[in-house]
Parts: structure tokens; C-alpha cells; sequence
């Protein structure tokens, strides 16, 4: 099979986003694009947001392998351009995405929106319609929230356990935490994911989970699939990653 490579939640990180395409590259080799699954959250905290859509889209427009997931961050990027009075249905009631731990005004503010305390919502959309190129939106919009391939599931957050693939709703897809981590039995298919920072990339044998925090200043991971194996990239090379270490 060919070589399948995964990155974790990027969150406007765009210096390290490129770091690991860089490491990814020297890893794959220069003979062709390297087929790269990103699972999603590519806005919000850091602070180049737009930098890291554009690069994603400016990859998928000219044609590399490359596949990026929904995640939520993504969508409550989409939905406050669309509509500033639209609750997040899984989001806690006394966050919204301006709040000051969601990282929502970051994203503006690498937009050129001047992301003042007292502006309101209605005024932040208004400038942000102006500021938003369309086709990011369009981009965000028609990403996909599962990617299934070599046997592999690759989703934002998880899946809610027992419940057909197709059945599963978007809400967990990009939200889901505690029931899907809970769950220790073998999953149809190993299942790739991020939306819960940990401290290294980890293998749960149903699960492996590779966001290590990137929101927060900490490293943005990657692993590598190859013959059935799997391995977490560093600057030295390949680290095996084995269930359970």
C-alpha cells in the first residue's frame, strides 16, 4: 500500500503546519505529493488562520493528494459568517465562538478584522464578510467529515460506538469526547483522530489520537502509515508507534 501520512489539529499554526509538510516530504521523498490526511480544526487560537486555509486550498486546487476533514472549530468559523445567532448545539451554553477560550477573534484578526472588545457580533460579521475570501468559505464548507481509506477511518473527533458509520451524526463526528474514549472494544476499523490535546500522539488499539496541542503552543504531530505499520514522524525520523506504549 502506499504511504498514508496524518496530521493533527493545526489551529492557525501555520509555521508549524509547514514544519511538518517539510518533515513529511523528507520522509515520503521528492518522486511525487505525498497523500496527507489533515483531521481538521485548521482556524482558531494560533495566529494564521488565513495563511493555513489558503495554503490547504491553494494545495487541493492544484491537485495534491492531500485531504483535509471538518473540524469544529471549522464549522463554528462557517456558521458565524452565515449567522451570528446560531447556538452550536454541542457547545457548552456559556461559550460561543468569540469567547475568549475558543480562539474565534485570533481567526478574525488574521483576517485584517480589527477585532476590538466593543465591537458586537453583527459588527465583526459585517467586517468579516467583507475581510472572509469566498472561496475559503466555499472551501470550509464542502470539507468532508470522515475520510475512509486503507482500512483506516480518519474523523475529527470520533464516532459515537455502536452506531453504523453512515448513521453517525455530525455532531460527534466533530465533538464526541467521552463516550468514544471510554470505549476500549475494537472498533470496525482503527479509527485516526484528534479534537483532545494529550501529551504525545497515543495508540489505544481502537484509537490513536494525534492532537498534542498545537492550539496551545505545543507540537503539531504527524504519523506515518505504511505496510501496515505505524509511525509518529520527528526530526530524527520515524518512532514506532505501538498500541498500549
Amino acid at each position: 500500500m502506499q504511504k498514508l501520512y496524518a496530521v493533527g489539529d493545526i489551529h492557525g499554526d501555520f509555521d508549524k503546519l509547514l514544519a511538518v509538510h517539510a518533515l513529511i516530504k523528507q520522509d515520503h521523498g521528492p518522486d511525487s505529493a505525498a497523500r496527507i490526511i489533515h483531521v481538521g480544526d485548521l482556524v482558531d487560537r494560533r495566529f494564521k488562520s488565513r495563511q493555513t486555509v489558503q495554503y490547504l486550498l491553494d494545495g487541493q486546487t492544484a491537485g495534491k493528494p492531500w485531504v483535509t476533514l471538518l473540524g469544529n472549530h471549522d464549522r463554528l468559523f462557517l456558521k458565524f459568517l452565515q449567522d451570528t445567532r446560531w447556538k452550536d448545539p454541542v457547545l457548552r451554553p456559556d461559550y460561543f465562538w468569540l469567547h475568549d477560550n475558543m480562539g474565534g477573534r485570533t481567526t478574525l484578526e488574521s483576517y485584517g478584522v480589527d477585532v476590538a472588545d466593543w465591537r458586537d457580533a453583527a459588527d465583526l460579521q459585517a467586517q468579516a464578510i467583507e475581510k472572509v475570501p469566498p472561496e475559503h468559505l466555499q472551501f470550509i464548507a464542502q470539507l468532508p467529515v470522515f475520510h475512509f481509506e486503507a482500512g483506516i477511518l480518519f474523523v475529527h473527533a470520533g464516532i459515537r460506538p455502536g452506531v453504523p458509520l453512515e448513521k453517525q451524526s455530525e455532531d460527534d463526528l466533530i465533538w464526541i469526547r467521552g463516550p468514544f474514549h471510554d470505549y476500549t472494544e475494537p472498533h470496525d476499523h482503527l479509527i485516526i483522530h484528534g479534537h483532545t490535546p494529550i501529551d504525545a500522539v497515543t495508540h489505544y488499539g481502537n484509537r490513536i489520537n494525534i492532537d498534542t496541542g498545537c492550539a496551545y503552543g505545543r507540537d503539531l504531530s504527524a504519523i506515518v502509515i505504511e505496510d501496515g505499520k505505524i509511525w509518529v514522524l520527528a526530526e530524527g525520523g520515524r518512532e514506532a508507534l505501538v498500541a498500549g506504549e
